[in-house]
């Protein structure tokens, strides 16, 4: 009788540490997910401020901006 309580008791010791670690797994990457959020946020604004920029680098050449002009917005743009 003590051979199958001690068994039953492993048993639900065994469960109890696999879902803790479970637990403890999920916490992890749930805590990395909003950082991957941020990050993919971040280079979505970076490749719009690209384009922007390329964009008035080509208005510049053509001649509809002034170096003044094009300076002072991608000032604005780069936050500076």
């Amino acid at each position: 009788m003590s051979f199958r309580r001690g068994r039953r008791q492993g048993v639900v010791l065994g469960a109890a540490i696999a879902s803790s670690r479970s637990r403890k797994r999920e916490a992890a990457q749930n805590a990395q997910a909003p950082i991957s959020a941020q990050n993919d946020q971040q280079v979505s604004s970076q490749n719009n401020e690209i384009e922007q920029l390329k964009q008035l680098a080509e208005l510049k050449e053509q001649g509809i901006l002034t170096q003044e002009e094009f300076d002072a917005k991608k000032k604005q743009i780069l936050g500076i």
